[in-house]
């Protein structure tokens, strides 16, 4: 059993909450994360007709029925359920009742702050970060290999090849899930939008070009992005606020939650084909954020995240704040560190005030180095960001 990092803050919380939830991709651990905290609570799967049935058409039965310790997985099946859960938990006044799972954020968060603000703790968990594969003994060795495996459990407890795991996993999320959000008509066409986001990773989302790729206006772009963060299959980078210049860029940047599924689009299946491949950069960009985003997130944290750009094309990959301080993070894949990787940070700096920005440049070699004005790190020691 490979270790969560998120269980000690879910069991805080647990404590705290009448109620917790957890949201995520699908597959990425929710429903063995919720039965690890409780093994003594109930299960019920909502996915299950009879189980969705009985919760829609009766739900003050259902919950009279199933209290005092329950874990209803894949909760945004049955949304009506959701004023119910609040009239019993405030009428029983238990702690920790219920354990919510989700794999549809957005819809999942509507309902939540609708009916249960203030009585749920939110929780994100997202597949296996490359510190819990460590401490299990199962990292992979190389920065290529991580972005080309991904981090699904399902991957390292069963032992499936990644060119075998993620095209059914992709098939199924089309077929299935993106139905149930929303009304696709053109399966066809939606999967080449998934391919032409996995084409763009790294970059500022341009919807007029992509719907002119694809034949789709920019609406129906905005939709199926939308659809795509909804379901967990990326997010989007806002650009950093602050207003240094006044044309800065207004537009977010797109991430995959997982670069094994952005290369199974693109149809990448080797070390070697990731070398020669154009988007190497940016999944390793993409995996390096992405490490970061699971350490914030899985110790329950809501990391304020951005990228800077300015009109000169002057860049930072990452801007994190916290408070007063301002972490800024260049990454890049080479494995030789060079100079020339430093001239944005400290362009950055100089803008922001050197008292209040923290440089960093994450790279793919493997030393560390602590300089006077900035630290570098290699790919697998994101952690001491």
């Amino acid at each position: 059993m490979i270790e969560r990092f998120l269980t000690d803050k879910a069991l805080e919380l647990l404590e705290q909450y009448p109620l917790i939830a957890v949201t995520g991709p699908r597959q990425s651990g929710k429903t063995t994360l919720a039965q690890n905290l409780k093994p003594d609570y109930s299960y019920i799967n909502l996915e299950l007709e009879e189980n969705r049935e009985f919760a829609a058409s009766d739900p003050n039965g259902f919950l009279q029925a199933n209290q005092g310790g329950v874990i209803l997985d894949e909760v945004q099946y049955v949304p009506t359920l959701f004023p119910y859960l609040k009239h019993y938990t405030d009428q029983r006044g238990r702690l920790g009742e219920y354990i919510l799972t989700g794999s549809q954020h957005f819809l999942l968060l509507e309902k939540i702050t609708q009916s249960l603000a203030g009585r749920v703790a939110l929780l994100q968990l997202l597949p296996f970060s490359l510190e819990e594969l460590k401490l299990a003994g199962i990292a992979p060795q190389s920065p290529e290999a991580f972005i080309l495996t991904g981090g699904f459990p399902r991957i390292y407890n069963q032992k499936i090849k990644p060119s075998n795991f993620y095209p059914n996993y992709i098939s199924t999320y089309v077929e299935r899930d993106v139905r149930q959000i929303v009304n696709v008509n053109d399966l066809r066409l939606f999967r080449q939008f998934l391919v032409a986001c996995a084409g763009r990773t790294g970059q500022i989302v341009n919807f007029l070009e992509l719907g002119n790729i694809l034949g789709i206006d920019s609406k129906t772009v905005k939709s199926w992005i939308g659809i795509l963060e909804a379901s967990f299959i990326i997010f989007l980078l806002p650009p950093y606020h602050r207003n240094f210049d006044k044309r800065i860029i207004k537009s977010p940047k797109l991430y995959f939650y997982d670069t094994g599924v952005a290369c199974s689009l693109l149809n990448i299946q080797s070390i070697d084909q990731l070398d020669a491949h154009f988007a190497k950069g940016a999944l390793f960009e993409n995996m390096v954020i992405l490490e970061l985003l699971k350490k914030r997130l899985h110790s329950a944290a809501f990391p304020a995240f951005y990228f800077w750009q300015d009109s000169n094309k002057r860049e930072i990959d990452l801007i994190e704040e916290i408070g007063a301080e301002i972490k800024a993070i260049e990454i890049k894949a080479a494995k030789t560190i060079d100079a020339s990787f430093f001239k944005n940070l400290f362009a950055f700096r100089d803008l922001a005030g050197s008292d209040t920005v923290t440089p960093f440049l994450v790279y793919g070699g493997e030393d560390a180095q602590n300089r006077s004005d900035l630290t570098i790190l290699p790919w697998n020691q994101t952690d001491r960001i």
